[in-house]
């Protein structure tokens, strides 16, 4: 008896398996609805199963054995990266999108690197307009809760004073900062000077109302000095951070010049030594001479005065209506800069300085701190985001809190590097600043170009 072909097999198969479609379209167009409960819907699910495994009878000689051991991998997430230097002799860097037709997208093994961050300045005590601007700059949801969007959220301090919502916008970004490190992503909390005002126990710009939602003097000052809001000062907020844009060059507040014998050091001596962006509340004045290694160096003074005061027994009474009590005993010379007028916290030079005099002496201090772009606040514009010495300054601080009135910002960094075919690689960073009444700015489009062992 002849041996029957393949299609003779299968051809009845197939024929069966049309009608059967047929009468499952008909019983029920959108498919098995458990919540219709039995009956049409019970018939149409068994048919369902009855048309499975006819597929899979009829698709069996045609599948080949997988070997032994064998199975598909999804590629692994790539970290998110950049690259620039302000003297690298490769690096090119123009205005126009040169990316279009050179990334090779498809071909090319090597990883893609994306970083996004988003960037707030002053808050001042005002809990619903910054829940307006993360949730414009998409850090957060309508909830208020972490999207996941973004890689890294900076706060450049001053989220106290001049208004009433203290308690809740501390805690909040608490609760952000864990929800943050659950998916991956980083919040990076700075000290303003306001927040080291109330630690000393200048509270000029405290608001009688505010002191009632802690309940009284005694309490509010308890818990700015000694009690769970100077606890998180300490162990969350620095004054400083450098965020290195790419993976190789460290994770945040990696020092530059990095140690000799660190594992950063070969990569903060190539092509992407610079290729980071500092964050202070105030600025980074080219006279003050703790610049190095950035930011321990600030962050080392900040920390031990910040014991200090923590330490006072007893906390010396509020000004007003007492007497202004200072720095504490014993706060060193460099302690007592850190907090002085060319300091990091209270250094307006890069806002208000003459701009051809002050642009003149911002590549020193980017050199010295591993940098490329400063972010600050502080200095509060009411109109918009401000750009200095192209870009090199940028200050964010708009006047979010009603205190003000200002415009309701943010600072995005969008920051790429992908191969490029033959080689090498191409960079892009894109600094926008986001509004959420008016149109956003471009304020920086950079590319360049790396050589193909720039990563090495």
């Amino acid at each position: 008896m002849p041996r029957p072909s393949a299609w003779s097999l299968v051809l009845p198969s197939l024929l069966v398996l049309s009608l059967a479609y047929f009468a499952q379209s008909y019983i029920s167009p959108l498919g098995p609805a458990p919540h219709l409960g039995t009956g049409v819907a019970l018939y149409g699910a068994a048919l369902s199963s009855l048309i499975g495994h006819a597929q899979a009878a009829i698709m069996a000689p045609f599948h080949t054995k997988a070997q032994s051991g064998s199975e598909i991998q999804m590629p692994l997430a790539q970290p998110h990266l950049t690259s620039e230097r302000p003297d690298a002799e490769t690096a090119t860097e123009t205005h126009e999108d040169i990316f279009d037709g050179d990334v090779d997208a498809d071909a090319d093994p090597r990883p893609r690197f994306k970083r996004r961050i988003i960037a707030v300045g002053d808050i001042h005590g005002d809990l619903e307009n910054a829940h307006r601007v993360l949730q414009m700059a998409e850090v957060v949801d309508e909830a208020g809760y972490w999207t996941g969007k973004v890689d890294v959220f900076v706060q450049t301090g001053d989220i106290i004073d001049r208004g009433d919502d203290t308690i809740e916008l501390f805690q909040w970004m608490e609760e952000l900062r864990e929800q943050a490190h659950g998916v991956g992503g980083t919040i990076i909390s700075l000290l303003g000077n306001h927040e080291w005002m109330n630690a000393i126990g200048d509270w000029r710009y405290v608001y009688p109302s505010e002191i009632e939602t802690f309940g009284s003097i005694s309490e509010r000052q308890k818990v700015v000095t000694t009690g769970w809001l100077a606890n998180t000062w300490a162990g969350n907020y620095t004054t400083a951070a450098r965020l290195p844009l790419h993976s190789l060059l460290g994770p945040p507040n990696t020092d530059y010049p990095p140690p000799e014998d660190g594992k950063n050091a070969h990569a903060n001596a190539g092509p992407l030594s610079h290729a980071a962006f500092s964050f202070v509340h105030g600025g980074l004045a080219p006279s003050y001479s703790n610049l190095q290694p950035f930011p321990s160096a600030i962050n080392n003074i900040s920390a031990s005065l910040l014991h200090k005061l923590r330490s006072r027994d007893p906390q010396p009474p509020p000004h007003p209506p007492h007497a202004y009590p200072g720095l504490p005993a014993g706060t060193t010379r460099e302690e007592a800069r850190m907090y002085g007028s060319d300091g990091p916290l209270w250094y307006r030079g890069w806002a208000e300085g003459d701009e051809a005099r002050m642009c003149a002496q911002v590549d020193q201090v980017l050199q010295k701190t591993g940098t490329r772009r400063m972010v600050m606040g502080h200095t509060p514009n009411m109109r918009n985001i401000v750009a200095r010495c192209g870009g090199k300054v940028l200050i964010i601080d708009t006047g979010i809190s009603r205190a003000y009135g200002g415009v309701l910002s943010a600072l995005s960094i969008d920051y790429s590097l992908e191969p490029v075919k033959g080689g090498g690689w191409k960079e892009q960073e894109v600094v926008k600043a986001l509004y959420a009444e008016q149109d956003d700015e471009l304020l920086v489009h950079a590319t360049r170009s790396l050589a193909v062992d720039a990563l090495v």
